[in-house]
Protein backbone atom coordinates (compact mmCIF):
# COMPACT_ATOMS: atom_id res chain seq x y z
CA UNK A 1 0.00 0.00 0.00
CA UNK A 2 1.35 3.42 -0.93
CA UNK A 3 0.23 7.01 -1.18
CA UNK A 4 1.44 9.72 -3.52
CA UNK A 5 0.83 11.63 -6.72
CA UNK A 6 0.53 8.52 -8.89
CA UNK A 7 -2.22 7.15 -6.67
CA UNK A 8 -4.15 10.42 -6.88
CA UNK A 9 -4.02 10.38 -10.69
CA UNK A 10 -5.10 6.74 -10.81
CA UNK A 11 -8.00 7.16 -8.38
CA UNK A 12 -9.40 10.29 -10.02
CA UNK A 13 -8.95 8.89 -13.52
CA UNK A 14 -10.97 5.84 -12.47
CA UNK A 15 -13.79 8.05 -11.21
CA UNK A 16 -13.76 10.15 -14.39
CA UNK A 17 -14.06 6.98 -16.44
CA UNK A 18 -16.97 5.80 -14.27
CA UNK A 19 -18.76 9.11 -14.78
CA UNK A 20 -18.19 8.83 -18.53
CA UNK A 21 -19.57 5.27 -18.58
CA UNK A 22 -22.65 5.95 -16.48
CA UNK A 23 -23.66 9.62 -16.58
CA UNK A 24 -23.58 10.79 -20.20
CA UNK A 25 -27.29 10.13 -20.62
CA UNK A 26 -28.11 12.17 -17.52
CA UNK A 27 -25.89 15.01 -18.71
CA UNK A 28 -27.71 15.02 -22.04
CA UNK A 29 -31.09 15.15 -20.27
CA UNK A 30 -29.82 17.96 -18.05
CA UNK A 31 -28.59 19.94 -21.06
CA UNK A 32 -32.00 19.57 -22.71
CA UNK A 33 -33.74 21.03 -19.66
CA UNK A 34 -31.21 23.83 -19.26
CA UNK A 35 -31.30 24.81 -22.92
CA UNK A 36 -35.10 24.87 -22.78
CA UNK A 37 -34.94 27.40 -19.93
CA UNK A 38 -32.45 29.55 -21.82
CA UNK A 39 -34.68 29.41 -24.91
CA UNK A 40 -37.54 30.82 -22.82
CA UNK A 41 -35.39 33.78 -21.84
CA UNK A 42 -34.37 32.40 -18.48
CA UNK A 43 -30.96 32.01 -16.92
CA UNK A 44 -29.25 29.15 -15.13
CA UNK A 45 -28.48 29.57 -11.44
CA UNK A 46 -25.69 27.40 -10.05
CA UNK A 47 -25.54 26.81 -6.30
CA UNK A 48 -22.82 25.06 -4.36
CA UNK A 49 -21.67 25.48 -0.75
CA UNK A 50 -18.15 24.89 0.55
CA UNK A 51 -15.98 23.22 -2.06
CA UNK A 52 -19.04 22.66 -4.24
CA UNK A 53 -18.91 26.40 -4.96
CA UNK A 54 -15.99 25.58 -7.29
CA UNK A 55 -18.48 23.96 -9.67
CA UNK A 56 -20.30 27.26 -10.08
CA UNK A 57 -17.06 29.15 -10.56
CA UNK A 58 -16.22 26.69 -13.33
CA UNK A 59 -19.45 27.49 -15.19
CA UNK A 60 -20.06 31.16 -14.42
CA UNK A 61 -18.37 34.27 -15.77
CA UNK A 62 -15.35 32.62 -17.34
CA UNK A 63 -13.71 32.22 -20.72
CA UNK A 64 -15.42 29.55 -22.79
CA UNK A 65 -18.50 29.64 -20.58
CA UNK A 66 -22.05 30.70 -21.29
CA UNK A 67 -23.08 34.19 -20.24
CA UNK A 68 -26.59 33.52 -18.85
CA UNK A 69 -25.25 31.39 -16.00
CA UNK A 70 -25.17 32.91 -12.53
CA UNK A 71 -23.27 31.82 -9.42
CA UNK A 72 -25.38 31.56 -6.25
CA UNK A 73 -23.61 31.07 -2.94
CA UNK A 74 -23.87 31.42 0.80
CA UNK A 75 -21.28 34.17 0.57
CA UNK A 76 -23.89 36.32 -1.19
CA UNK A 77 -25.82 36.67 2.06
CA UNK A 78 -22.75 37.90 3.92
CA UNK A 79 -21.86 40.35 1.14
CA UNK A 80 -25.36 41.76 0.83
CA UNK A 81 -26.05 42.06 4.52
CA UNK A 82 -22.58 43.20 5.56
CA UNK A 83 -22.15 40.31 7.96
CA UNK A 84 -18.68 39.45 9.23
CA UNK A 85 -17.65 36.20 10.85
CA UNK A 86 -20.61 34.44 9.26
CA UNK A 87 -20.83 30.69 9.84
CA UNK A 88 -21.34 29.24 6.39
CA UNK A 89 -21.82 25.72 7.75
CA UNK A 90 -24.85 26.88 9.75
CA UNK A 91 -26.23 28.67 6.69
CA UNK A 92 -25.81 25.54 4.57
CA UNK A 93 -27.70 23.43 7.08
CA UNK A 94 -30.54 25.93 7.53
CA UNK A 95 -33.38 25.42 5.05
CA UNK A 96 -34.49 29.06 5.44
CA UNK A 97 -31.26 30.13 3.72
CA UNK A 98 -32.71 28.95 0.41
CA UNK A 99 -35.53 31.48 0.47
CA UNK A 100 -33.14 34.34 1.20
CA UNK A 101 -30.99 33.32 -1.78
CA UNK A 102 -33.91 32.99 -4.18
CA UNK A 103 -35.16 36.43 -3.19
CA UNK A 104 -31.83 38.21 -3.55
CA UNK A 105 -31.16 36.58 -6.94
CA UNK A 106 -34.69 37.33 -8.16
CA UNK A 107 -35.23 33.81 -9.48
CA UNK A 108 -37.88 33.78 -12.23
CA UNK A 109 -40.26 31.03 -13.44
CA UNK A 110 -38.37 30.68 -16.73
CA UNK A 111 -35.05 30.01 -14.96
CA UNK A 112 -33.32 26.75 -14.07
CA UNK A 113 -31.18 25.62 -11.13
CA UNK A 114 -28.09 23.46 -10.96
CA UNK A 115 -27.62 22.47 -7.31
CA UNK A 116 -24.30 20.91 -6.36
CA UNK A 117 -23.99 19.07 -3.07
CA UNK A 118 -21.67 16.12 -2.65
CA UNK A 119 -23.54 14.80 0.39
CA UNK A 120 -26.99 15.89 -0.77
CA UNK A 121 -28.17 16.06 2.82
CA UNK A 122 -28.15 19.72 3.94
CA UNK A 123 -31.10 22.04 4.44
CA UNK A 124 -30.21 24.95 2.15
CA UNK A 125 -29.50 23.06 -1.11
CA UNK A 126 -32.39 20.68 -0.54
CA UNK A 127 -34.82 23.53 0.17
CA UNK A 128 -33.56 25.30 -2.96
CA UNK A 129 -34.55 22.20 -4.86
CA UNK A 130 -37.95 21.91 -3.21
CA UNK A 131 -38.78 25.61 -3.62
CA UNK A 132 -37.74 25.45 -7.26
CA UNK A 133 -39.99 22.43 -7.64
CA UNK A 134 -42.90 24.37 -6.11
CA UNK A 135 -42.33 27.15 -8.67
CA UNK A 136 -42.05 24.80 -11.63
CA UNK A 137 -38.35 25.54 -12.09
CA UNK A 138 -36.26 22.58 -13.33
CA UNK A 139 -33.59 21.32 -10.95
CA UNK A 140 -30.40 19.55 -11.97
CA UNK A 141 -28.57 17.91 -9.06
CA UNK A 142 -24.88 17.05 -9.04
CA UNK A 143 -24.23 14.81 -6.06
CA UNK A 144 -22.54 11.65 -4.82
CA UNK A 145 -25.13 8.90 -4.66
CA UNK A 146 -22.73 6.71 -2.71
CA UNK A 147 -22.49 9.34 0.02
CA UNK A 148 -26.07 10.58 -0.09
CA UNK A 149 -27.65 7.15 0.10
CA UNK A 150 -25.60 6.40 3.23
CA UNK A 151 -26.31 9.67 5.07
CA UNK A 152 -29.36 11.01 6.87
CA UNK A 153 -31.06 14.14 5.55
CA UNK A 154 -30.78 17.38 7.52
CA UNK A 155 -33.83 18.83 5.76
CA UNK A 156 -37.14 18.84 7.71
CA UNK A 157 -38.77 16.82 4.94
CA UNK A 158 -36.27 14.01 5.37
CA UNK A 159 -35.54 14.17 1.65
CA UNK A 160 -32.12 14.21 0.06
CA UNK A 161 -31.17 16.16 -3.04
CA UNK A 162 -31.27 13.21 -5.43
CA UNK A 163 -34.88 12.56 -4.35
CA UNK A 164 -35.89 16.12 -5.27
CA UNK A 165 -34.18 16.92 -8.58
CA UNK A 166 -35.60 16.48 -12.06
CA UNK A 167 -32.28 15.15 -13.33
CA UNK A 168 -29.52 13.69 -11.14
CA UNK A 169 -25.89 13.56 -12.21
CA UNK A 170 -23.91 11.23 -9.97
CA UNK A 171 -20.32 12.43 -9.56
CA UNK A 172 -19.43 8.83 -8.60
CA UNK A 173 -17.26 10.05 -5.72
CA UNK A 174 -16.92 7.80 -2.65
CA UNK A 175 -18.49 8.29 0.76
CA UNK A 176 -16.68 11.05 2.63
CA UNK A 177 -15.13 12.36 -0.61
CA UNK A 178 -11.76 10.77 0.17
CA UNK A 179 -9.91 8.48 -2.19
CA UNK A 180 -6.60 7.31 -0.67
CA UNK A 181 -5.76 5.19 2.33
CA UNK A 182 -2.94 6.47 4.51
CA UNK A 183 -0.72 3.52 5.50
CA UNK A 184 -0.92 2.97 9.24
CA UNK A 185 -3.74 5.46 9.85
CA UNK A 186 -7.53 5.25 9.97
CA UNK A 187 -7.96 8.56 8.14
CA UNK A 188 -8.03 8.79 4.37
CA UNK A 189 -6.72 11.57 2.14
CA UNK A 190 -7.32 13.17 -1.25
CA UNK A 191 -10.64 14.56 -2.45
CA UNK A 192 -12.17 14.01 -5.86
CA UNK A 193 -15.41 15.99 -6.03
CA UNK A 194 -13.90 19.33 -7.09
CA UNK A 195 -11.97 17.78 -9.97
CA UNK A 196 -14.91 15.65 -11.07
CA UNK A 197 -17.22 18.64 -10.67
CA UNK A 198 -15.08 20.69 -13.03
CA UNK A 199 -15.31 17.93 -15.63
CA UNK A 200 -19.09 17.75 -15.29
CA UNK A 201 -19.42 21.55 -15.42
CA UNK A 202 -17.40 21.77 -18.63
CA UNK A 203 -19.29 18.83 -20.12
CA UNK A 204 -22.66 20.45 -19.39
CA UNK A 205 -21.46 23.71 -20.91
CA UNK A 206 -20.40 21.92 -24.08
CA UNK A 207 -23.70 20.01 -24.28
CA UNK A 208 -25.71 23.22 -23.98
CA UNK A 209 -23.59 24.93 -26.66
CA UNK A 210 -24.20 21.94 -28.91
CA UNK A 211 -27.93 22.56 -28.60
CA UNK A 212 -27.48 26.19 -29.61
CA UNK A 213 -25.65 25.01 -32.73
CA UNK A 214 -28.31 22.40 -33.50
CA UNK A 215 -30.95 25.14 -33.25
CA UNK A 216 -28.90 27.35 -35.62
CA UNK A 217 -28.42 29.92 -32.85
CA UNK A 218 -25.29 31.75 -31.75
CA UNK A 219 -24.21 30.59 -28.29
CA UNK A 220 -23.54 33.53 -25.91
CA UNK A 221 -20.01 32.47 -24.98
CA UNK A 222 -17.48 34.60 -23.12
CA UNK A 223 -13.90 34.83 -24.35
CA UNK A 224 -10.85 35.55 -22.24
CA UNK A 225 -10.46 39.13 -21.06
CA UNK A 226 -6.74 38.62 -21.59
CA UNK A 227 -6.94 38.32 -25.37
CA UNK A 228 -7.33 41.26 -27.72
CA UNK A 229 -10.96 42.22 -28.12
CA UNK A 230 -12.03 40.16 -25.12
CA UNK A 231 -13.35 43.04 -23.04
CA UNK A 232 -15.38 44.45 -25.91
CA UNK A 233 -16.87 41.06 -26.80
CA UNK A 234 -17.84 40.27 -23.23
CA UNK A 235 -19.35 43.69 -22.54
CA UNK A 236 -21.64 43.28 -25.53
CA UNK A 237 -22.82 39.89 -24.29
CA UNK A 238 -23.35 41.15 -20.73
CA UNK A 239 -25.59 43.94 -22.09
CA UNK A 240 -28.09 41.31 -23.23
CA UNK A 241 -28.46 40.02 -19.67
CA UNK A 242 -27.90 43.24 -17.72
CA UNK A 243 -31.42 43.10 -16.33
CA UNK A 244 -30.51 39.77 -14.66
CA UNK A 245 -27.32 41.15 -13.08
CA UNK A 246 -25.02 38.89 -15.09
CA UNK A 247 -21.35 39.86 -14.81
CA UNK A 248 -18.04 38.70 -16.23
Amino acid sequence: MSIGANEVFEAITNIIQQVERTQMGNMSKAADRLFESLSKGGIIHVFGAGHSRAFGMEMCGRAGGLAPVKLVGLEDIAALEGITGINLVDLERDSHTAHRLMEMHEVQPEDAFIIVSNSGRNGAPNELGLESQRRGIPVIAVTSLDHSQRADSRHPSGKKLYEIADVVIDNCCPYGDVILEIPGFAEKAGSASSVIGAMIAQSLTAEIIARFIQADRTPPVFISANVDGGDEHNKEIVKRYGHRKITY
